[in-house]
């Protein structure tokens, strides 16, 4: 007898569309938030209602959970050492560094602040860069007296994008394209230079071009800046040794979760011993959220795994692939970076990913696949959850920049800086 906790809509149809509108829903939930609920209660709601509607077996589903385990490390030891950065006050004091270099130049102030993101997000994740470096760099554009913030803390959503490949580290959807099968550091760097090195100077270009009106303002002057606490100071060198620990086990081909979670743990606990603070404001700024919020997608995507769609489009890359590779590559980078602002770059990377580790795509397709993932979404605020959490990082600092306004700059910056990627991912085999 089938409990009665099973939903009666999966009698009337299919359980591949039943699947499809259970995961399109919970998705929507997350990209929309109603009622202003957490993000993660929408995912995990939708994986629950997969079990219990009988569309997944509870063992899959725990599989789907245990397929997550390096990326919930990678982002637990992330969001430690970002939330370590913000309490030492080390984001307030590179974002007034950049604004005190800059003096009352406009322009230069843009400059600074883009390079701090681009660093930030190479070491530190498109995260951190959306959601700590925002108030930081808000809180800069105030001090210089800008009468316009919003070129500035519109870098903090772009470059969060723009620089997200230039390392295995920069973004989780790194972690998720590949699998268990992330290339070493010495495989990686001259795959994604040249791409990395074109997205970013593209994304700067367009950015100081669509912008140029706001940056004729002169700025008040050298802005004060605070010293850098010893905390502070230790932690930007606990960074700089994660970084190094970090490229080193991407060189060995090495998982990039357990590294991450042990560098940001240590790092936490040498830092809060020479600050002698207690640990408990730390652990109550980290977005512990994320977590469950991924785990609930990665059991969504094993429910359409199990419902047959990933075996589908692994069969259509197979078939592209025999026919044109540079073809699919092209095709397969445009159609994920679109597909990123439909249903948000977690969902879209988990679902690309495994259907191009199922199909053994060659390099420059699972590529082109990773640069359409990480930079489609600078198309729009729906494309990740990096820029949804700078949305909220913006409304706390009073800054208001809607969806319009984000996907008319968004028209303008993603494309060309998408094809100059996708350019020179084969122009880097050469």
């Amino acid at each position: 007898m089938e409990p009665f906790c099973r939903v009666r809509v999966t009698l009337a149809m299919s359980p591949k569309a039943a699947t499809c509108i259970i995961a399109a829903l919970a998705t929507l939930g997350v990209i929309l938030r109603p009622w202003r609920l957490p993000e993660a209660i929408w995912a995990v709601a939708g994986a629950v209602l997969l079990v219990a509607a009988g569309l997944l077996p509870p063992a899959d589903a725990l599989h789907g959970v245990r397929r997550g385990t390096d990326v919930y490390l990678f982002l637990i030891g992330m969001m430690l050492l970002a939330e370590l950065a913000r309490v030492e006050g080390l984001f307030d004091w590179l974002a007034s560094r950049a604004a005190g270099l800059a003096g009352r130049s406009a322009t230069g102030l843009f400059t600074l602040v883009y390079l701090v993101g681009v660093l930030v997000t190479v070491f530190l994740s498109n995260d951190a860069t959306a959601v700590v470096l925002t108030p930081a760099v808000a809180a800069a554009a105030r001090a210089a007296r800008a009468a316009e913030p919003l070129p500035y803390v519109l870098i903090c959503a772009m470059v969060a994008n723009a620089a997200s490949f230039v390392l295995p580290i920069s973004n989780p959807a790194n972690l998720v394209i590949y699998g268990n099968h992330m290339p070493p550091l010495a495989a990686w760097l001259p795959r994604y230079a040249l791409p990395s090195a074109a997205c970013i100077l593209a994304t700067f270009a367009v950015l100081l071009v669509t912008q140029r009106g706001a940056l004729r303002q002169k700025l008040a002057g050298p802005v004060p800046v605070p010293p850098l606490s010893r905390g502070g100071f230790a932690t930007s060198v606990s960074i700089a040794i994660m970084a190094l620990v970090l490229m080193a086990a991407s060189a060995r081909g090495c998982d990039l979760g357990l590294p991450t979670f042990l560098a940001g743990c240590v790092a936490c606990g040498v830092v809060l011993l020479l600050s002698r603070r207690a640990p408990w404001t730390l652990l109550r700024g980290v977005s512990w959220g994320v977590v469950p919020l991924v785990a609930g997608l990665f059991v969504l995507v094993q429910g359409l795994s199990h419902a047959g769609l990933i075996a589908i489009l692994t069969q259509h890359f197979e078939q592209a692939t025999r026919g044109s590779v540079p073809a699919t590559a092209w095709g397969a980078g445009i159609l994920v970076s679109l597909l990123c602002n439909l249903v948000n770059n977690l969902p879209a990377g988990l679902i690309a990913g495994g259907a191009v580790q199922a199909a053994h795509v060659p390099p420059d397709i699972l590529g082109a696949v990773l640069i359409g993932t990480d930079l489609g979404p600078n198309l729009s605020v729906t494309g990740s959850l990096a820029t949804i959490l700078w949305l909220a990082a913006l409304r706390r600092e009073n800054i208001t920049v809607s969806a319009w306004t984000f996907l008319r700059l968004g028209a303008l910056t993603m494309p060309p800086a998408l094809l100059l990627a996708l350019a020179a991912l084969f122009v880097s085999k050469w």
